[in-house]
Formats: structure tokens, sequence, C-alpha cells
């Protein structure tokens, strides 16, 4: 049984699974399906072919699956695909994707995306990532899982970021972050390891594997694909070739500052 508000609007068409909640004012447009158990806050927004799993929770005034923010959208069928187990707080702006990214945005499971955090077209987003008050996507970025973005941080399009990275508060990130490290900076540059968000995630060994392969890959001076190359192929840790694979594999760069060499100084 679902609990639809008697001032929320459902269009025909419309599915809705068990026990979800519509509150006061809220609105959902005809090709949208929801999961069972979810919450749909008052003053909401859902329109688009919106797909929204098990469990959410949809606050006040957030606007789901309106037209992508593209000049060349002519009203092609596009898709916004939602997980189970999401947070989606106030005045969040999602979008759904676009025929030249692929025609679907998506949203993986147990995501927090906070007040105002907006995710352009065709944004893919794991599971289990925290997006801090402001996080601005634009199209085509990418992130892995256990991502954390700091608050008023905006991400260029198409950049990547791997599992378990963490990216400071108004950061304005150009170029892709591997896994398990942190960036920030008003030009975000990478810092270090992810250290505190690897240590609730995994052992010792992977993250004592992962301080070797930071240091020869950003702190000795020498080139980067090279020695990610090298690494891949001698390592027997599995993080470290997902590391080195993230960064051979990068299309827009790695910001880190280069160590200075004895040629150098």
């Amino acid at each position: 049984m679902s609990l639809i508000h008697a001032s929320a609007v459902i269009e025909d068409g419309a599915i809705l699974g068990e026990n979800v909640s519509v509150g006061p004012f809220a609105y959902i447009g005809p090709n949208v399906k929801i999961g069972d158990n979810t919450t749909v806050a008052t003053h909401a927004v859902i329109e688009g072919h919106t797909t929204i799993g098990k469990n959410n929770r949809i606050f006040p005034h957030a606007a789901v699956g309106t037209i992508p923010q593209d000049l060349k959208f002519a009203g092609e069928h596009v898709e916004l695909i939602i997980g189970d187990n999401n947070t989606i707080r106030e005045f969040t702006l999602l979008n759904p994707g676009t025929k030249g990214g692929g025609s679907v945005t998506r949203i993986g499971n147990g995501n927090l995306l906070m007040g105002y955090v907006h995710l352009g077209h065709d944004v893919i987003l794991g599971d289990n990532c925290i997006l801090a008050n402001g996080a601005t996507l634009a199209g085509h970025v990418e992130l892995g899982n256990h991502v954390v973005i700091g608050g008023l941080t905006p991400v260029h399009q198409f950049v990547h970021i791997g599992d378990y990275a963490m990216i400071g508060g108004a950061s304005a990130l150009s170029q892709d972050i591997p896994p398990f490290c942190l960036a920030e900076g008003n030009r975000a540059n990478l810092r270090g390891l992810n250290l505190t968000g690897l240590r609730r995630a995994m052992g010792r060994e992977d993250i004592n594997a992962l301080k070797s392969a930071y240091r020869e890959l950003f702190e000795e001076g020498k080139p980067l694909q090279e020695v990610a190359q090298r690494l891949f192929e001698s390592t027997s840790s599995e993080k470290v070739k997902q590391l080195c694979e993230f960064i051979m594999t990068s299309k827009r760069g790695i910001p880190f500052t280069r160590s200075k060499t004895n040629e150098d100084k």
C-alpha cells in the first residue's frame, strides 16, 4: 500500500511499488517507476524516463529526471536510473543522459547526495559515495565506489574518479583522480593517499603496498606512465594493479606536482 498525499500529482502511467510515500505537492511524471519503500517528500519533482529502486529517500524540492542541460538535446529517449538505498537531499538536480553519451545517467546504491548537489547528463555514480553540499558534476563524469567529494566542488566534464578517492571541499577538479588518492586545492592536486578512507576499508598489507606504489608513481620524479606500467606488471597487489591501470587508461591526465630530480635542481 502506498501513502499518497491528496495534493500530490501522480500522472497516469507512473508505476509505484509497495509502501511508497509521496508528500504534499510532489509531482511524479507518467514515465517514472519507483521501487518499494521509497519516500518522495513535499514539492519534489520526478520527471522523464526515470527508474528509482527500493528504499530511497528523496527530500523536499529535489528535481529528479528533468531534461539534460545540453543544447543538443532534442527530446530523444533518455533515462535516469537510480539504485537502492540512496539519500537525495534538498534541491538536488539530477539529469538523465544524452544521445551522445549513451543516453543514460546511472546512480548506484547507498549514496548520499547532500543539498544542492548536481549530477549532469551521462554521469555514472558508483556505490556508497558521499557528495557534500553544492558538489557539481558536469556531463560524462564517472565516479567509482566509496568516493567522497567535499562541498562546493565542481568537477569538469569527462573526469574519472577512482574507488575510495577523496576530493577536498571548494576544489576545482579538471583531471582524473586515481583510486585511493586524496586531492584538494583551488585547482585540485594530489596530496597523497586517502588514508582515512582506506583504513576503514582494507587491511594494513594493502595500505602499505599502496603507500609504496604512490611514492614510486608521484614522488620520485620518474615518468608516470612508465612507472605505472612497470608496477602493474611486477606487483602482486590487486589494489596497486587497480591504481596503475587507472593511470595508464586516464584520458585527461593526473593532477600532481612532479618532484624535482637532481637534474632539475
